[in-house]
């Protein structure tokens, strides 16, 4: 039997701030449970709901130090199996009392520094000895950094591989220096330009990427990006120092939770064969839901995404105004930078029938949406995977994309000559692109019906689930633990 741990800061459905909770809570759950035994271990949050936090079984505790500034704390170890996968959570009211599970970086940056020297400390405890701890984003960097370091000398962890997964290169735990010493208690000899340092502070993704066996992005584009200037975030020279063990593999989703035949939340189920009339009673439906002009014949985009910079609204911002008319409507889900909140409220006061700004995040209302929407707007500045342009082609709601990260991974743009593709893409980050790109598609949504009905049916039946990337994840594993 092959074991693998998986570290994380948050995994659907315990807690859940993005993409990193779904991939957590789905990629263990494919694995075939007669060769492999993949358990999970995160932080046991006070936010976690009480129908789980209510069942959780008490292992056992101990008191472990850190660093100086980090000496004798409790380490409560809390154990779950939900839906046949086994969930270690890791307790520590001081750092994990909160009902979120982040708060500002100095706090943060102690607490999953903590976390990290934990995940390690239980295992032999818990009587798990993974062959391979798969560590997701800068909260488990110090991991694989521990693990050859502090651990080596223990024959309970000799052998024992990590993989690094980055799911947003941009977000990296940088502390300074003196703090971070005094925080991992790590000898000064990790503290260098070739290990932790980063422009003269401590980097704890750094020292994950520097350590880890092999590092992994959840996009192929992205891989290739992050080794670059542009997309790098200031590691774009150690990404590609380490590029023959740095490989990109797309983010699947979880069919089960998004399928538009059985999804609970929609006002009327659909499948490929029935997806006309049922994306059309459910836009009809969302119209009057949301005040707006009810019409099916209106053509409808639909914008779900965290209100940031990353996500493309300043080009929105320049071409709203002619993207929306008397055709088309916009409804946006989404809360984030209060510029961004503001400038969709004040979008939908001017023109309620045609503009929809939902400042929140309701999953209820995303599923609604991705049934009702005829197009997907995502025109990311960056974007590692994306899982909303995924779940909306299941859904037959045809993206409209920037050419990036995964977006460029996963949307065919359509060539009307071979009439093949199941989206819309531009390359350049340039708003001239985007009110193009949006302008093509209405003319092929009102004007060449056939080939926008084949472009909806080659996205519904295109797989995209997690079933082909664990394939990718069990190769890598193999690689690794020789076997």
């Amino acid at each position: 039997m092959k074991k693998i741990l998986f570290a994380a800061s948050e995994c659907v459905p315990f807690m859940k701030t993005g993409g990193l909770a779904d991939v957590v809570g789905a990629l263990p759950k494919e694995f075939d449970k007669k060769e492999w035994d993949v358990r999970v271990v995160m932080p046991n949050y006070r936010g976690i709901p009480e129908k789980f936090r209510n069942n959780f079984e008490y292992v056992t505790h101990f008191y472990m130090s850190v660093g100086p500034y980090i000496q004798n704390k409790h380490v409560g170890i809390m154990k779950y199996v939900y839906d046949g996968i086994t969930y270690y959570f890791i307790d520590n009211l001081d750092y994990f009392g909160g009902w979120e599970p982040y708060a500002d970086t100095r706090t943060d940056v102690e607490k999953f520094t903590f976390f990290c020297k934990a995940v390690l400390a239980i295992l032999p405890v818990v009587d798990f000895r993974p062959d391979l701890i798969h560590c997701h984003d800068w909260q488990t960097g110090l991991i694989p950094v521990y693990l050859k370091t502090e651990f080596a000398a223990n024959p309970f962890f000799w052998g024992m591989k990590t993989m690094m997964t980055i799911h947003n290169l941009r977000f990296q735990g940088i502390w300074d220096m003196k703090t971070m010493k005094g925080l991992s208690g790590l000898p000064d000899y990790l503290f260098t330009t070739d290990k932790l340092e980063f422009n003269k502070d401590a980097n704890m993704l750094k020292g994950g990427i520097v350590y880890a066996d092999f590092v992994t992005t959840v996009s192929h584009t992205y891989a290739d990006e992050i080794q670059t200037d542009y997309y790098g975030e200031g590691l774009n020279g150690l990404l590609h120092a380490r590029n023959q063990s740095l490989f990109g593999i797309v983010n699947g989703v979880d069919y089960k939770i998004y399928d538009p035949s059985s999804d609970p939340a929609l006002f009327e189920n659909y499948g490929p064969e029935t997806y006309k009339a049922g994306k059309a009673a459910n836009k009809e439906a969302l119209q009057k839901q949301l005040g707006l002009e009810v019409d099916k014949d209106k053509y409808m985009i639909g914008l779900i995404s965290r209100l940031t910079d990353q996500k493309g609204l300043d080009l929105v911002r320049y071409a709203m105004d002619r993207i929306v008319d008397e055709n088309t409507q916009v409804v946006v889900i989404g809360t984030g930078d209060p510029s961004y909140e503001e400038m969709f409220r004040s979008y939908a006061k001017r023109d309620p029938d045609r503009i929809s700004a939902n400042i929140l995040y309701s999953d209820d209302l995303a599923h609604k949406l991705y049934a009702a929407a005829d197009a997907f707007l995502m025109p990311s500045l960056f974007e590692p995977c994306g899982l909303t342009q995924i779940i909306a082609l299941h859904y037959g709601t045809v993206p409209i994309v920037r050419e990036t990260g995964g977006l460029k991974d996963t949307v065919i743009p359509l060539n009307e000559f071979d009439d093949t593709g199941d989206g819309f893409s531009f390359s350049n980050y340039n708003g001239e692109e985007l009110i193009n790109t949006v302008d093509y598609s209405k003319y092929i949504y009102f004007h060449q019906k056939e080939l926008w009905d084949h472009m909806v049916q080659r996205g519904m039946e295109k797989d995209l689930s997690w079933s082909a990337s664990r394939v990718r994840y069990e190769e890598l594993y193999n690689t690794l633990i020789g076997r």
